[in-house]
């Protein structure tokens, strides 16, 4: 069976998977949001091959998630920077930390939380509601018909 072409299908998970659904690259994303800047940064926080980290940096560099910049205080360095595309990454990354924060670990391990850096406090358990503040759950969703995006609502 021969794997899609996500750029050919009206999927937006597919296409979102197809640039950032791997373990590196959701590990790098994960760690622009936190601080490191530079590849040696990456390289080290992550224990990841350097062709590897290579690689999934220019991938989400040629995306438009990362851009580069000449790193402060090294000419010679460069430094990878989330673009406002790539910071709108966050919620996913969020929800994937809460998602492991709930399932990924027995009661008693031990984890660091993400903190609001103005409350001091974990960050809230990220939920989808109405504009009436009413939670909306997975079973009270469905598939819209095609249409562009950025067309009005329907209805």
């Amino acid at each position: 069976m021969t794997r899609p072409q996500a750029s050919a299908t009206p999927c937006p998970v597919m296409r979102t998977v197809d640039l950032v659904g791997d373990r590196w690259t959701l590990l790098i994303l994960r760690d622009a949001f936190d601080g490191p800047r530079r590849f040696s940064q990456f390289q080290r926080d992550l224990g990841i091959a350097k062709n590897v980290l290579s690689d999934r940096l220019a991938g989400l560099v040629a995306a438009g998630i990362l851009r580069t910049e000449p790193a402060a205080g090294a000419a010679a360095y460069r430094a990878y920077v989330l673009t406002e595309k790539g910071q709108d990454l966050f919620d996913v990354v969020i929800a994937l930390r809460q998602w492991g924060e709930r399932h990924a670990f027995t009661p008693d391990e031990e984890y660091r939380p993400l903190i609001d850096r103005t409350t001091g406090h974990p960050l809230p358990r990220l939920t989808y509601t109405r504009p009436d503040g009413s939670g909306v759950r997975p079973d009270e969703t469905a598939l819209g018909e095609l249409r562009p995006i950025g067309s009005p609502r329907s209805g």
